[in-house]
């Protein structure tokens, strides 16, 4: 037999950043639990408003799976003495197990004879389980502060208030976080504040929505905000902007959803796009509308958690909160403009970038001549370069950022184009913070690429010089963040930039840093580490990068390139054999001392090694111009030709022969093998070490 099982823990209103993750986390707890148990069942579902958790599973077991289990002992030698009476060993075993010393057996484990039990295990009531599996799974929620309230001891994110368990039409006896279990839930906070008696799991979701005006199924609710805000939208001719995270947190702030849509004045539309869309969206939790060109438009559409009887009265209610922040932006844009941008950077004089590092603005020194060194090797404009370097910082200084911080960069573009300064320029004070998470987008200018690698590089110098390196999961100025984004930007825009070379730079651009001694390799070391685990989010082997990582490279472009190569080479068919071979190969020139690799064509006897010199010769030739190119994968598809030749001269060759001329004759010719493949990478760490 099998019934569906519901819980839901309500509480007061949940932290609505959380409420995703904490509702994942709650079913993940008690699926993985069913499971250990060996409960089976049919399907699990997640459920979450802002005052509950819920999770329904759906034909759970009725009981554990009942199983046989055989229990050894001690040896039959020690567990009885001479006259076959039971030892203390014996007897406390038979009371271990709950049975008496007279009814114990002996059987051979297959190498001695010793004492069994043949138990029956299994079969406990699934009901009698289910209240251990909720409580564990609660607490090992990723709650990283809990609270306590009352008088209770009890702890958990918010206040709880009520419990609901049932299985089938059974009330799941226990008690979890102070609270019995039982068939009571409750409705909307204010559409229906009233309880309601639930049957059976199946009515939970249909019962709450009518008449308890709660839409419970997270999923559901969100596809309900989507369609109504898309349709608020429409009906005003334009588009909502739906952001993820955005449109996550307001339905973890509603139970009953109701779109409404609100305006503002035009004249706002003169403050930067962003500072507006800011505004609304992280301190009302509006969605923006905009037109068919992308513009912004003076409207904003809200989500209530009411359907309420005056619509107007609410949507004239977030119109009055509203107007004031959008007049603060207005009022700091205004304010900040009627100063040189320029002013702003001496303030930087007075804000401290770290202690030991000095203030911004020495920072922003740095950054320009750091980015005219990088965009002097890749033959972009030097003077935007110093440039942009020398104003990225300064709208840190405006009272636009200084409120809303999310503005950084794009408030000084807009401040930069106002003053009259480049185009490129301008761009730049905004791009030069990209990317700003994992998969965010890049910058498009020039000098915004290369003012974006040298803030990051001289942050990396900076903080490694003083000796405040991440450690485990402290990483408190975004080294690791920094270092992928540096990498990202020097692959995905192809730049062919050493890496080495530019920490040089950064580093040589510090008078006198604490821990100077090693920087350099220190550096270059964390952040060629990160590559190892880019490569493995992207499912190239482990394998693949060592083999690369072993010419020890520090030019990340050309690094990438050979990995694809690499990574592309062993799904040949020739790969596995030439991949032991080069092993084969280290592992002979490792114990024997090859004094040159010039090949002497008179020693060459055995028509095999001759062979191998004449297909070594063409392919080394062939590939030659592909390697000048960085064709890594098409020059190993040349070398895969190789495999024949070099299977048949270990299959017919004796290399260490009694004759030292022709043995040594026959090193370098194998010499001459690994150092061809060697060009590109490794290949003989591809063999998978011996476990």
């Amino acid at each position: 037999m099998s019934f569906d099982f519901l819980v839901e823990l309500g509480t007061e209103e949940l932290p609505p950043k959380a409420l995703k993750s904490l509702s994942a986390a709650f079913l993940e707890g008690i699926c993985q639990r069913l499971v250990a148990l060996d409960l089976s069942f049919d399907a699990s579902q997640p459920l979450a408003a802002p005052r509950r958790l819920a999770v329904i599973i759906t034909n759970l077991a009725e009981k554990t799976p009942e199983k046989s289990q055989q229990i050894w002992g001690p040896p039959a030698n020690i567990a009885f003495d001479g006259d076959g009476n039971p030892t203390k060993a014996a007897l406390a075993f038979a009371s271990k197990n709950g049975v008496e010393a007279s009814a114990l057996a002996t059987a051979n484990d297959g190498k001695v004879d010793k004492l069994v039990v043949n138990k029956s295990v299994g079969g406990e009531a699934t009901v009698e389980l289910l209240a251990g599996v909720v409580e564990q799974s609660l607490a090992e929620l990723p709650i990283p502060k809990r609270m306590r309230w009352g008088a209770s001891r009890t702890e958990f994110v918010r206040p709880v208030h009520w419990l609901v368990m049932l299985y089938g039409d059974e009330i799941v006896p226990g008690e979890v976080l102070g609270l019995s279990a039982n068939r009571q839930t409750y409705g909307h906070r204010f559409h229906y504040n009233q309880p309601l008696s639930l049957q059976t799991p199946q009515e939970y979701t249909k019962l709450l929505a009518d008449p308890g005006y709660v839409l419970v199924d997270f999923e559901a609710r969100q596809a309900t905000i989507r369609e109504q805000v898309n349709a608020a939208a429409a009906a005003i001719g334009g588009n909502a902007v739906i952001e993820d995270d955005l449109l996550d947190e307001v339905t973890a702030l509603v139970e009953w959803p109701h779109a409404l849509t609100g305006q503002f004045d035009a004249e706002f539309l003169a403050v930067p796009a962003e500072a507006l869309i800011s505004s609304m969206s992280e301190h009302q939790k509006y969605f923006h509308v905009v037109d068919g060109d992308g513009q912004l438009m003076p409207y904003f559409i809200t989500i209530a958690n009411i359907d309420s009887r005056d619509p107007a009265a609410v949507i004239a209610g977030n119109e009055r909160v509203i107007r004031p922040r959008l007049a603060d932006a207005a009022f700091f844009f205004e304010t900040d403009k009627k100063q040189p941008f320029d002013s702003f950077r001496e303030r930087l004089q007075t804000i401290v970038f770290q202690a030991q590092l000095g203030s911004l603005y020495q920072k922003s020194e740095r950054i320009g001549k750091l980015a005219a060194a990088i965009a002097d090797k890749l033959g972009y404009d030097v003077a935007m370069a110093i440039r942009a370097g020398e104003l990225c910082k300064c709208d840190l200084a405006s009272e636009m950022v200084l409120e809303f911080d999310k503005m950084q960069g794009i408030a000084g573009k807009y401040y930069a184009a106002a003053q009259g300064e480049p185009t490129e320029v301008a761009e730049a004070l905004a791009e030069h913070y990209l990317p700003k998470f994992a998969g965010d987008t890049l910058p498009t200018t020039h000098t915004g690429l290369a003012v974006a690698l040298a803030d990051r590089l001289d942050t990396l110098v900076g903080i490694f010089g003083i000796g405040q390196q991440p450690t485990g999961s402290k990483d408190p100025f975004a080294l690791r963040r920094a270092s992928v984004a540096v990498l990202r930007l020097l692959i995905e825009k192809q730049l062919p930039l050493d890496l080495s070379e530019l920490v040089a730079i950064a580093g040589g651009q510090y008078a006198d840093l604490p821990k100077c001694e090693g920087l350099l390799d220190r550096v270059l070391g964390y952040m060629l580490e990160r590559l190892r685990s880019w490569y493995e989010d992207l499912g190239i082997s482990a394998e693949v990068f060592l083999a690369v990582a072993a010419k020890q490279l520090t030019t990340p472009l050309d690094i990438d390139q050979r990995i694809y190569a690499v990574a592309a080479f062993t799904q040949m068919e020739e790969a596995e054999a030439l991949a032991a071979a080069n092993k084969r190969v280290s592992n002979i020139l490792a114990k024997e001392a090859v004094d040159t690799t010039e090949l002497k064509a008179e020693l060459l006897t055995d028509a095999a090694e001759q062979a191998l010199a004449a297909a070594l010769a063409e392919v080394t030739a062939e590939v030659a111009p592909l390697l000048a190119e960085a064709d890594y994968q098409a020059a190993l598809q040349q070398m895969a030709a190789l495999r024949q030749p070099v299977d048949a001269f270990f299959d017919q060759v004796m290399v260490m022969t009694d004759d030292l001329a022709v043995r040594n004759n026959r090193l370098a010719l194998l010499s001459q093998l690994r150092d061809l493949f060697l060009q590109v990478a490794d290949i003989s760490l591809l063999v998978p070490a011996k476990s």
